[in-house]
């Protein structure tokens, strides 16, 4: 039986700004480095988190999936989102929205990557 997420990938087209990008300003702690036989195998991870995040290489013309409204490849979960947010767009973080929106289920904002991949970050609402 399956019991776990090991990997999920973002397509970058360059991996050394992304690294800068997801660890410098989201917050996300390296994991692996090493070249490999179709490129180099990067990967970052929410600390405390078993699933890793690859930063592929990719073709600038190869586009991204999804347009406004539809969820970005990856959905980040944050226990005080609106501090986190406040931390982030210090760090130079860009959002689709001036601030945190509330929703039935929680609280959400989308930053955008430098690629232009869509990164959902939510608050789940309390019970």
């Amino acid at each position: 039986m399956l019991n776990n997420i090991m990997y999920v990938t973002v397509y970058v087209t360059d991996q050394d700004r992304a690294l800068e990008f997801y660890t410098e300003r989201l917050g996300l702690e390296k994991r692996l480095d090493f070249p490999g036989p179709d490129g180099r195998f990067l990967t970052v991870g929410v600390p405390d988190s078993p699933v890793q995040i690859i930063l592929w290489s990719h073709e600038p013309a190869a586009g991204q999936p999804g347009g406004p409204g539809a969820p970005g490849p990856l959905i980040l979960e944050s226990g005080d989102l609106r501090k986190d947010f406040e931390i982030m767009r210090r760090r130079g973080v860009v959002f689709e929205e001036s601030e945190p929106v509330d929703y039935p289920f929680g609280v959400r904002i989308e930053a955008v990557d430098p690629d232009g991949n869509r990164i959902s970050l939510r608050q789940p609402r309390k019970p």
